[in-house]
């Protein structure tokens, strides 16, 4: 099993012997709730790097809605173990760790994120970036590693260590999916069965429709609720609801 580190000071005593010693570091933070796309992205870190570093932290500061906030799923003895062989070390810090300041300091990027998922989750990304700045500080990692599904998200995060000159490279990850072609997600474990059967039909649509329009409209037949499709840099982006429960995703076109 993989040592777990609670408390930032012992994480950053660990940090300074793996820097002296040369180590390079592979990151991917995460909120828990493990799945194979996860374990993907942890693959790949561990193909690539010396040490593995895994974070799980169900961030408070991303959430517009307190009521997904809390059902949100804790998995950590599940995730531990679909950790275990590729990961070295777990940080689990606590929100008054991380947020000690009471979230007063904050990361703002004033273009992409105001569209999209930022037009329809307000505040969303100043709480995804000032996490994941806070959690690369820590890390200090050779590579981070990201999926591909979280497109807007992606390059938000590498469109951030570009402008502050982080010495992490951004890697993305392409988006694993469930044999029907659904991404991976731990919002899919939400959905009823029938709606899951359902879901299935969200990517296809997103790839074989004219243009967004038509898409949203696809959609909509198919029993959708549509937040946004929209095309761009060669990619096609949507989000919708089912039951409730929020799925987002992109193909290339």
């Amino acid at each position: 099993m993989p040592r777990i580190f609670e408390r930032l000071a012992d994480w950053r005593d660990e940090r300074q012997g793996l820097e002296r010693a040369g180590t390079a570091v592979g990151f991917v933070p995460t909120m828990g709730a493990l799945h194979a796309g996860h374990r993907s992205l942890l693959q790949r870190a561990r193909a690539e790097c010396d040490w593995v570093v895994l974070s799980i932290f169900v961030n408070p500061t991303q959430f517009d809605d307190p009521a997904d906030l809390a059902r949100y799923p804790r998995t950590l003895e599940a995730d531990l173990a679909l950790a275990d062989g590729l990961v070295d070390a777990v940080l689990l810090p606590a929100a008054e760790e991380l947020y000690a300041d009471e979230f007063r300091y904050r990361m703002t990027e004033y273009a992409l994120s105001t569209r999209l998922e930022g037009a329809q989750r307000p505040g969303h990304f100043d709480g995804v970036l000032t996490v994941v700045l806070k959690l690369l500080n820590l890390a200090r990692a050779r590579r981070a590693y990201f999926g591909e599904k979280d497109w807007q998200q992606l390059h938000l995060v590498r469109g951030m260590a570009e402008a502050f000159f982080l010495p992490t490279e951004i890697v993305a990850c392409a988006t694993v999916r469930e044999p029907d072609g659904l991404a991976m997600s731990s919002r899919n474990r939400r959905l009823s069965p029938a709606a899951r059967r359902r879901a299935a039909s969200f990517p296809s649509i997103l790839r074989w429709a004219a243009d967004p329009a038509s898409a949203a409209a696809a959609l909509r037949d198919a029993g959708f609720s549509v937040d946004y499709v929209a095309d761009e840099a060669g990619v096609r982006l949507g989000a919708v609801r089912l039951e409730g429960v929020r799925l987002i995703d992109n193909v290339r076109l």
